[in-house]
């Protein structure tokens, strides 16, 4: 038979991914959507350990490019060692699974050139299959989680120093790389120190990620094993020395570091244009492209978040910090809880596997007879004390009965002895109104104060603000230097309510003085303007 070409020719890859920032929100949340299917291979009702196979041999090469007959080929060897199921190499069922991969936006189809001997083969064999980006990263994503072990992850605290070395480096190169342009923009010298800039920008963010990454996955281990109510004791000895050696070398060396890598970054916010700039490569790719780490300048501003605290938004370090201090009390609860009176004995613990293993080992019959001696449910009458209201479940068994709450003492320590009780919450109406009362007078309040900075806006520098006044300006001025990364930046806070704005910018040399009842408040080379319902009315 004739070789025999489709007239589509080669299909082009669908793009299964969003743009983000394009439409409205409702195209972005749908676009969302089609990325989340991305998912659903790997909790599929039926067929998932095939959808799982056929991913793994699309991302094992690079530009696979596979029919349906060379995917049924691949499975049969995965179903004669039973990692699938019987029947699911039949080129029927792997027709079936491509196609569902294809719906999902996994795979691909395209079209090449085949030698067929029948219509079937070449149908088989002319529709090819690739696989999509955003699938590659997610079957990557899923074989890597599948070889993590359950144990802590160990922080790469040795890239610290490699960190700041980096920063240092960088300095340096990027001098050099702005003389050599200076020299001559298409010489050998300024290609080569560009190529050295770009190489050592790529390993600094790589060192940073995989030292971030290893912190998060440290601290989230951390933070599920401390808050566990049941320690066996070998466990609180095994966490103890896990905090106070192991954590206690990890903050050391961040809070040792920490200081020079932010003079570097500081140091290197100066000439962040310039960096940028000789990072932008002279081929463009277009503008879909996914560019490497620290070819943007929200890439370095999410590295100098990590690093230095800026008003409002603590930084990483700070966080770690933070967490290391609570993972100590939560620890020492712990400990407290499980060598006092208050708690669980360390002993136990053991009790409980014991008698778990009475139970797993004994019939059903003797199963009941050691539940009911054990709690003392035996399948007689309970007399309880009367109720707070009347029912009408006396016919109720206690099964199907409403549940009743089981006290302190009882759960954790076996003790029946009585310990009083809370009493019921009762309907206050004169509580209420005296709430509601005091919130209508804070809502005034704030209201006379808001009218007071609008009515005072076109001469803010003579009025003499009360201390309301001085309270609500205070509250924005404050959000609205938060929004400053620089000094000559400019912040602006307004209030959601009413709509009273209030807008900081750098001026340098001059001051502003506001008035109030209580003393004089002076901003050093800044310039206040307050606008309210678009009236501007600077100071």
């Amino acid at each position: 038979m004739e070789s025999v070409r489709d007239s589509q020719g080669s299909a082009d890859a669908a793009v299964s991914g969003p743009r983000q920032g394009v439409g409205d929100d409702g195209d972005v949340v749908e676009a969302q959507q089609r990325r989340l299917k991305l998912y659903a291979y790997l909790d599929a009702r039926d067929h998932h350990r095939t959808y799982l196979a056929v991913m793994r041999l699309f991302t094992s090469t690079l530009l696979a490019d596979l029919s349906a007959g060379e995917v049924a080929g691949a499975l049969a060897g995965a179903e004669r060692e039973g990692r699938v199921e019987q029947g699911e190499s039949r080129i029927e069922n792997v027709i079936a699974r491509l196609r569902q991969l294809v719906e999902w936006g996994n795979l691909v189809q395209g079209r090449r050139e085949v030698v067929a001997a029948s219509i079937a083969e070449f149908q088989h064999g002319s529709v090819r299959y690739q696989v999509s980006k955003l699938a590659v990263r997610v079957q990557r994503d899923v074989d890597e989680l599948l070889r993590v072990p359950e144990g802590a992850r160990e922080v790469s605290r040795e890239l610290l120093p490699a960190v700041e070395r980096g920063l240092r480096q960088l300095g340096s190169s990027l001098s050099e790389a702005l003389l050599a342009e200076r020299h001559g923009p298409s010489s050998t010298g300024a290609r080569r120190a560009g190529e050295a800039l770009a190489e050592q920008v790529t390993t600094l963010f790589l060192q940073h990620a995989e030292l971030a990454a290893t912190v998060r996955d440290f601290y989230a281990y951390l933070g599920q094993v401390v808050t566990r109510n049941h320690l066996a004791p070998d466990e609180i000895s095994g966490f103890r020395n896990l905090l106070v050696e192991y954590i206690q070398r990890v903050v050391e060396d961040v809070l040792r570091h920490t200081p020079a890598i932010a003079d570097a970054l500081a140091g290197l916010a100066r000439a962040r244009v310039e960096l940028l700039r000789l990072l932008d490569p002279t081929d463009r790719l277009g503008g879909e492209v996914e560019r490497a780490r620290g070819r943007s300048a929200a890439d370095w501003q999410e590295l100098t978040d990590w690093f230095v605290d800026r008003p409002g938004r603590p930084s990483q370090v700070t966080a770690l910090r933070e967490a290391t201090a609570r993972a100590i009390g939560s620890l020492l609860a712990s400990v407290k809880r499980a060598t006092s009176g208050g708690g669980l004995l360390p002993g136990r613990r053991a009790e409980l596997l014991k008698l778990a293993a009475w139970f797993d080992a004994s019939a059903q019959a003797d199963a009941h007879e050691l539940y009911a001696a054990t709690f003392g449910l035996y399948s007689a009458r309970h007399l309880l004390p009367a109720p707070e209201h009347d029912g009408d479940d006396e016919r109720t068994p206690w099964r199907d009965g409403p549940m009743r709450d089981v006290t302190v003492s009882v759960r954790s320590r076996g003790d029946r002895g009585a310990r009083g009780r809370t009493s019921r919450i009762m309907d206050d109406p004169m509580t209420e109104q005296s709430l509601l009362a005091e919130a209508r007078e804070v809502d005034e309040r704030r209201a006379a104060a808001i009218n007071e900075l609008s009515g005072a806006a076109s001469s803010l520098a003579e009025t003499t603000l009360s201390q309301d006044a001085l309270g609500v300006l205070c509250e924005l001025l404050t959000m609205a230097m938060a929004q400053r990364e620089r000094a000559d930046d400019t912040g602006s806070a307004a209030d959601p309510v009413r709509g009273l704005r209030v807008t900081v910018r750098h001026a340098a040399g001059s001051a502003t003085r506001i008035t109030t009842s209580g003393g004089t408040l002076t901003l050093h080379d800044s310039t206040l303007a307050l606008d309210h319902e678009g009236q501007d009315a600077p100071s």
